[in-house]
């Protein structure tokens, strides 16, 4: 899921390089997850406009509706985990998490 995610946020597809980043795998993980997804039909291979030699990976319109009903699942997870929660304690919620990805040691 986090290979289809990378690929949903890009704003192009993205090298196996770039996937191996957005993901924190290294290149031949990310080469394997890029062959599996393939073989599932949920992205796809393109030739790198700028070096033939290399690929691009991008998402097939059944990868992206497979992210848009894991996104909605998700928010769904999320509105029925928060419905006892009061506005004030969503806010200190989203302050304490905002808090805890700024210090994220990336």
């Amino acid at each position: 899921m986090r290979l289809l995610e990378a690929l949903a946020a890009a704003s192009h597809p993205l090298s196996v390089g770039e996937i191996a980043d957005a993901v924190g795998v290294d290149q031949p993980r990310a080469s394997r997850l890029v062959q599996q997804a393939f073989q599932l039909g949920l992205v796809r291979r393109e030739a790198d406009p700028e070096d033939a030699r290399r690929t691009r990976v991008a998402l097939t319109d059944a990868g992206a509706a497979l992210v848009r009903g894991f996104r909605g699942e998700r928010r769904e997870a999320i509105d029925t985990a928060l419905a006892g929660f009061t506005d004030e304690e969503r806010a200190d919620l989203a302050r304490l998490l905002t808090k805890l990805a700024d210090a994220w040691p990336w």
